[in-house]
């Protein structure tokens, strides 16, 4: 495939991301970098040339070493905030994100141990006192949708 699809924009950057949904017993599983004090939800960046879809069964598969099936789309968050990380650290960007309900085995089990670089993942309550990203993960995954949510917000 491509390269991610982050794009300059301005004095900022576009971001077209995705990420999974993948809930077990009152916990939902999430990434974290060890170099920040927050959780975000597992997925990643689309790539040029690969639809959303594809994006998020690719990162699922290389985040969990599960090739995981889409259950549904549940959310749509168009979302503006301030860049933590390096090399964007300050930088406005706007991410356009798809979160799917991913269809998980009763096997699934896995390998938190991994860590890639500083990133690792691991199972989050959804009720915890910590910081998640996106933070409707806390409020919106314990209510029931037969539809696709659309949820915008500003962080700048």
């Amino acid at each position: 495939m491509g390269q991610d699809m982050t794009v300059p924009c301005g004095d900022g950057y576009i971001n077209i991301r995705v990420g999974a949904i993948i809930m077990r017993n009152g916990r939902v599983l999430m990434a974290k970098d060890d170099r920040v004090d927050y959780y975000y939800s597992v997925g990643g960046r689309v790539q040029f040339g690969e639809t959303a879809e594809q994006a998020i069964v690719r990162e699922m598969e290389e985040e969990t070493g599960v090739k995981l099936e889409i259950d549904r789309l549940g959310f749509v968050h168009q979302n503006y905030f301030i860049a933590d990380a390096p090399p964007k650290t300050g930088k406005t960007i706007y991410e356009l994100s798809m979160f799917y309900y991913m269809k998980v085995p009763e096997d699934f089990s896995p390998d938190i141990s991994k860590k890639v670089q500083h990133e690792f993942i691991e199972w989050v309550p959804i009720d915890t006192e910590k910081t998640i990203y996106p933070e409707f993960f806390k409020t919106e995954l314990l209510k029931e949708h037969s539809g696709v949510k659309f949820i915008s917000t500003d962080e700048r």
